[in-house]
């Protein structure tokens, strides 16, 4: 493994070789399929700032409305089984399709719904088309983009930052008009995106041999995967304590709401792409790791007890340390088994997006049962239990994050993103 890239070839990952192509010129398809991941990614945060607005409009408490993270996690956690299975038999291209498909449907029908059960039914399938797109849009990217995998994840961590800083935005405007309409405008979003790919993405090969309903959980049986599953497991129920929970803790307008939640998403945005390699580089995945997870467990507990200021300025900090931990956990989970980046990739999402469906559900109950502080509290400990699996885990990680931790290849492809 010494003497290549961690990408499974033999060639280098530096997105910006002399002569080469650069991050930014990428061919149409790739363009296409990131514009979709975009609003794709947006439709996660799309609700935060409008979540009071639903519950007053449909009548419902604060649990029964963060059902709406709830099922379409739960959802696209199971979904990630299959979409393996789907995208080896149809192609890569009718998969994302077909799930760009089925968000326009469900995002419309979410925003037609007339109770707050019909709504959380309907971002369940929701969930399905989503799952179906992203998982199938990052296979895409890494396998069209100019310059590597290097430039490929840098790609998709910009468009899942752009999709995240955007959609509260998105939600702000459009919710403080009516809470229905923020669906309908991510419903037109995505046919935009459909009409993109039908035009400029071609059929992906596929792959020589099929990959079976349990190849995701097969590859879970690697040491080092299952370990960076394990670790972001709980990482991602302290990410989603802050998306799905402080907007009730906040309780503002849809327009500051969606202010908060947007310069959050540019913190993430920022760190994800340019502070994360350069960090890395420096002092390698794992330290970074490591430290952003502490980091961000102490953020949390502050959010939980500081007043409304700290609690805004906390939420919007909590945006750089996610941006950091979505990188490094990316590359991991890509890189640091012997298993095909879609299977990996599936296997590692199976497992995390549990916990983004169980932190929108735990932490209003949380509350109902002790008060405001704790649901913070529990998220914290979350945090500190990923970092505490990174540790106690690293020779399975070592290797294959050493060789993440981009050395000249990131750094110049830093250096290009800041010019």
């Amino acid at each position: 493994m010494s003497g290549t890239k961690s990408g499974g070839h033999g060639g280098t990952d530096d997105p910006f070789e002399e002569g080469g192509s650069s991050l930014l010129r990428q061919p149409k398809a790739v363009w296409a399929t990131a514009g979709a991941s975009v609003v794709a990614f947006m439709g996660i945060g799309l609700v935060d700032p409008i979540l009071p607005s639903i519950a007053r409009g449909l009548h419902a408490t604060n649990s029964q409305v963060s059902l709406l993270f709830t099922s379409y996690f739960l959802i696209t956690a199971v979904a990630m089984l299959i979409t393996g299975f789907v995208s080896s038999r149809i192609g890569g291209r009718k998969t994302l399709l077909a799930g760009l498909a089925l968000v326009v449907v469900f995002a419309a029908l979410s925003g037609m719904s007339g109770s707050v059960g019909e709504l959380v039914g309907f971002r369940a399938g929701w969930g399905l088309g989503n799952a179906l797109f992203v998982s199938t849009a990052l296979a895409v990217i890494v396998g069209a983009a100019a310059g590597g995998s290097s430039a490929a994840i840098l790609l998709y961590e910009s468009a899942l930052g752009l999709g995240m800083a955007c959609g509260p935005l998105l939600g702000a405007v459009l919710g403080d008009m009516k809470w229905r309409y923020p669906f309908f405008g991510t419903a037109v979003l995505m046919a935009v995106g459909f009409i993109a790919i039908t035009a400029f993405l071609k059929e992906q090969p596929k792959p020589a041999a099929r990959t079976s309903l349990l190849a995701p959980v097969k590859a879970l049986g690697h040491g080092g995967l299952a370990a960076t599953a394990a670790s972001a497991f709980f990482y991602n129920y302290a990410f989603f304590t802050v998306l799905a929970f402080t907007p009730f803790v906040l309780n503002m307008s849809p327009y500051k709401s969606g202010g908060v939640f947007f310069a959050w998403g540019v913190l993430l945005a920022v760190f994800s792409v340019l502070v994360a390699p350069r960090l890395q580089h420096r002092f390698g995945s794992l330290k970074v790791l490591c430290g952003s997870l502490l980091l961000f467990a102490a953020d949390l507990v502050v959010l939980g007890y500081g007043d409304h200021t700290t609690a805004i300025v906390c939420t919007v900090l909590a945006g750089a340390f996610i941006g950091l931990n979505n990188t490094v956990f990316t590359e991991l989970a890509l890189g640091v088994s012997d298993a095909p980046r879609p299977v990996a990739s599936a296997g590692y999402n199976f497992v995390r997006w549990f916990a983004a469906a169980a932190a929108p559900f735990l932490a209003p109950k949380i509350e109902e049962w002790t008060d405001i502080h704790l649901p913070f509290v529990v998220a914290a400990v979350a945090a500190v239990t990923g970092a505490g699996i990174v540790a106690v885990r690293r020779r399975a990680l070592t290797m294959e994050a050493e060789e993440r931790a981009p050395k000249h290849a990131t750094e110049g492809g830093v250096a290009a993103l800041a010019r």
